[in-house]
C-alpha cells in the first residue's frame, strides 16, 4: 500500500508546538480562541532563527482567521497586552510607498542574543473597579 502523503520529505515537516506550561498559564487559560489562533499562526511563521522579524500583516491573518481585519486587530492587541507578543517594528511605508507591516516578536523565545522574557507568565487577570 503506498504512503498517503509523499509531499513530505522524512524528518522535515513542520509543527507549531504550544507547551503545557504555556496553556497552563492564566494569560493563555482565559484567553478567547480567537487570540489563541492568532497566536498558532505567528507561530507557525517562527523559524528559531527570525524572532522580532515575524510578519504577518492584518489583512494576511484576518484571512488566514476568516474573521475581519478590526476583529484581528484586537487579536494583536490582546495577544501584546498579555505579553505574548512584543512589537519590533511598527507598520509604516516603504522607500517605495508600499506600506510595510509590523514585525513581531514571540516573548516565549530568545530575542537577539537575550533570554525570553515569558512576560505572559507574570500576566494578571485585573478585576474591574
Amino acid at each position: 500500500m503506498a504512503k498517503r502523503y509523499k509531499h513530505h520529505k522524512r524528518g522535515k515537516e513542520r509543527f507549531v508546538q504550544l507547551p503545557e506550561w504555556l496553556q497552563a498559564s492564566p494569560a493563555w487559560a482565559s484567553m478567547k480562541p480567537g487570540p489563541r489562533a492568532l497566536y498558532i499562526e505567528l507561530k507557525r511563521r517562527y523559524t528559531a532563527y527570525n524572532n522580532g522579524q515575524i510578519f504577518l500583516s492584518h489583512r494576511d491573518a484576518a484571512k488566514e482567521l476568516n474573521v475581519g481585519r478590526d476583529t484581528v486587530s484586537g487579536y494583536y492587541q490582546e495577544l501584546e497586552a498579555r505579553g505574548f507578543i512584543n512589537k519590533t517594528r511598527g507598520h509604516h511605508l516603504g522607500r517605495a510607498g508600499i506600506g510595510m507591516a509590523t514585525l513581531w516578536a514571540l516573548t516565549e523565545y530568545p530575542l537577539d542574543g537575550t533570554p525570553a522574557t515569558k512576560d505572559f507568565m507574570s500576566w494578571r487577570k485585573t478585576k474591574p473597579p
